[in-house]
């Protein structure tokens, strides 16, 4: 597949998107630095650590998400292979505003009838980072704006849907569920469900601190599945930070 992504894109739109949260971090450490010559010296030590701390958790952060989005070969989408995705099969890509992959998953499998959906609602989806993505890059063409519990679809039509890293941005339980049973709607009875997503686990809080909070555990993503009557048919661990969970509306769970 041709090369389509820029060197450093991934990590250079993390900063991009969130720079509010780099710069009050970086004012922290000036702020702290400039403060240390002028606060009681057995008080100095804990001021450095605290830059420190600081310093570091910004740089894992970049670190990793450089590695997750640009080293990984996360967005070549060889993890994908094998899954029998076919050209001309009948997909379906759901984002949450920033959509990074429909173009790539056209040219990877020969998808020109992919259906693109954005369940992005500025009432609910409040984040600023995603109205600077969205602000950055436009929709691709032909993308059909819906609500997450009423996707305009057939029932039984879909062969393959894939929701990649949008699905953790519905915040809402029941909201959540009731989107997992509007995919289980549509997908046809041998058809699969890719969902990509962080995990809010000892991993991720390494390297992204609190900011694994928005992400959810798998314990939390199974029991959604399971309340939309999906079943987890296979896990894929693209890296040690990114699960991709394959559901089908048959077969056996994990």
């Amino acid at each position: 597949m041709e090369k389509m992504r820029r060197p450093f894109q991934g990590v250079t739109n993390v900063i991009r998107f969130n720079w509010h949260f780099y710069a009050s971090s970086f004012g922290f450490v000036l702020l702290g630095v400039a403060l240390t010559n002028s606060i009681a010296e057995k008080f100095q030590l804990y001021s450095y650590l605290a830059c420190f701390f600081v310093t570091g958790t910004m740089l894992i952060s970049l670190l990793s998400s450089y590695y997750v989005y640009d080293l990984s070969g996360l967005y070549e989408l060889k993890w994908l292979e094998g899954f029998g995705i076919e050209r001309g099969s009948q997909s379906v890509n759901i984002n949450a505003g920033f959509d990074e992959t429909s173009h790539l998953l056209t040219c990877k499998f020969k998808l020109h009838g992919l259906v693109v959906l954005d369940f992005y609602d500025p009432l609910k989806h409040t984040e600023v980072s995603i109205k600077r993505a969205r602000a950055a890059y436009p929709s691709f063409p032909g993308t059909t704006h819906v609500t997450t519990t009423n996707l305009p679809l057939g029932d039984r039509s879909i062969d393959s849907i894939f929701v990649i890293f949008s699905a953790h941005e519905i915040r809402n339980e029941n909201e959540r569920i009731a989107f997992f049973k509007e995919l289980e709607r549509i997908i046809k009875p041998a058809g699969q469900i890719f969902v990509t997503e962080h995990l809010r686990d000892p991993t991720n809080f390494l390297a992204y601190n609190i900011g694994f909070l928005h992400f959810y555990s798998k314990s939390t993503w199974r029991k959604t599945f399971q309340s939309a009557q999906l079943n987890v048919r296979d896990e894929v661990k693209l890296t040690p930070f990114v699960s991709t969970f394959i559901l089908t509306t048959h077969g056996d769970s994990l």
